[in-house]
């Protein structure tokens, strides 16, 4: 006799990997029949982060009362105890552990695991290599491929190298048939995902670097309409890249880009490996290879020691770099980190300066919206009435379109947040 089921409630807090893991968990959690578990993925990235996720399991607790509820992801992984601790939680699991079909299958038979084990976090720093789960993308329109996980680098405030782990790659080849199942399934646009993208090759044999990953699935996939790469490094773009950037149709005018801030002193304070004028050079650099490309940033807002004048060089950067689309990060101390042992900035100016940054992204969009009006794009299509251009910009149509499927439109006007066609 067969048992009914209720399919895993999955909760993804954080980035677009995360988004990515939980897809894969969702299906491995259903074939070895977890049934009407809760599994909260997490993120630790700021202290605010790890406050949402305990938010969301006490919440998800009182919806599904009896569930048992399975923790993971960064937070979990870097404070295993934290939530252990809370009696909401059943299981703490971590990044690795989340991506191995055989810890589902324990988890579905609780008789394999011994009644003390409440967590299931081993040493990341010991993980080599990113085995690439594949899954056949997710959502009808837009289907993400980690290529690669983990960071090797420590900027003073970043928490995740420990949630993560070491720099690991997946190799080309299997990036490659992964993008060809996804396209044969009809997926028109595939974004590359990872925690730090072009870092992707230095573990591989030959070291290659992200440019030619970049080259070879557009050879390789050649029926591949539409390819988006996530968010970068700049200082670490390579002569392919670049190359591609500027001969490739298919490759999306959008660059997401890990500033984090625009004084050469702050950035050295965040042990980054560039200054100011690297950023602005290498946004002059692409505008002139590719003249329709739009580019994003993350910016943190009052790190610790930030004076007026410098988190100033922050907001003129907005300006000198051209960017279009900011996310911006009121600082957030991360135990564990060095920059929660430098002098802080108020909370008060901290707010202050984010909304200041904030404001300034809403002009800098609002000014490319006003430039798009009258122009011919190709939209992606998201929902019956919302589609994407090649820059990522968001476009209203007046009636419905189908999903996943590419429709040439003229730009009409716009909302101060996104593109009316």
């Amino acid at each position: 006799m067969t048992r009914p089921s209720a399919a895993p409630v999955l909760s993804t807090l954080g980035c677009r990997l995360n988004a990515y893991e939980s897809e894969a968990m969702r299906e491995m959690a259903g074939a070895a029949g977890l049934d009407g578990a809760v599994i909260v993925n997490t993120c630790a990235v700021t202290a605010e982060a790890v406050r949402k996720a305990r938010q969301e399991i006490r919440r998800l607790a009182r919806e599904n009362p009896g569930a048992p509820i399975i923790v993971t992801g960064c937070a979990a992984q870097v404070e295993p105890e934290t939530f252990a601790a809370m009696p909401e939680v059943t299981r703490v699991v971590g990044n690795i552990e989340k991506m191995q079909p055989a810890t589902w299958q324990r988890l579905a038979a609780p008789d394999l695991i011994g009644p003390t084990e409440r967590v299931m976090v081993d040493d990341i720093m010991s993980v080599r290599e990113t085995a690439g789960h594949l899954i056949d993308g997710f959502g009808r329109h837009r289907a993400y491929v980690q290529v690669q996980n983990g960071c090797d680098h420590r900027c003073t405030f970043c928490i995740i190298p420990y949630g993560r782990g070491n720099s690991r790659s997946v190799p080309a080849g299997v990036v490659v048939d992964q993008i060809g199942r996804l396209r044969d399934r009809g997926f028109n646009e595939v974004v590359l995902t990872g925690v730090d993208l072009t870092s992707w090759g230095a573990d591989l044999p030959g070291a290659p670097r992200l440019g030619n990953l970049v080259r070879r699935i557009l050879r390789m996939v050649p029926d591949l309409p539409r390819l988006r790469i996530s968010s970068i490094d700049s200082i670490e773009a390579d002569p392919d890249l670049l190359e591609a950037i500027a001969t490739e149709p298919r490759l999306m005018p959008h660059l997401h880009l890990s500033l984090q801030h625009g004084d050469d002193l702050i950035l050295k304070r965040m042990k980054r490996r560039h200054l100011r004028d690297d950023a602005i050079r290498f946004c002059d650099t692409v505008r002139q290879l590719r003249p329709d490309i739009v580019l994003g940033a993350d910016i943190i807002a009052g790190f610790p020691t930030e004076t007026e004048a410098q988190f100033d060089n922050s907001l003129k950067l907005v300006q000198d770099c051209g960017l279009t689309f900011l996310h911006v990060f009121p600082f957030s101390a991360r135990q564990g980190t060095p920059a929660a042992r430098m002098p802080p900035v108020s909370g008060p100016a901290i707010k202050q300066r984010a909304a200041r940054l904030r404001a300034a992204g809403d002009a800098a969009l609002r000014a490319h919206l006003q430039a798009e009006i009258g122009q011919s794009r190709q939209v992606l299509t998201e929902g019956p009435r919302l589609g994407r251009t090649p820059q990522f910009t968001e476009v209203q149509f007046e009636r419905d379109m189908p999903p996943g499927t590419l429709i040439d439109v003229r730009i009409t006007g716009h909302s101060g947040t996104r593109l009316q066609a």
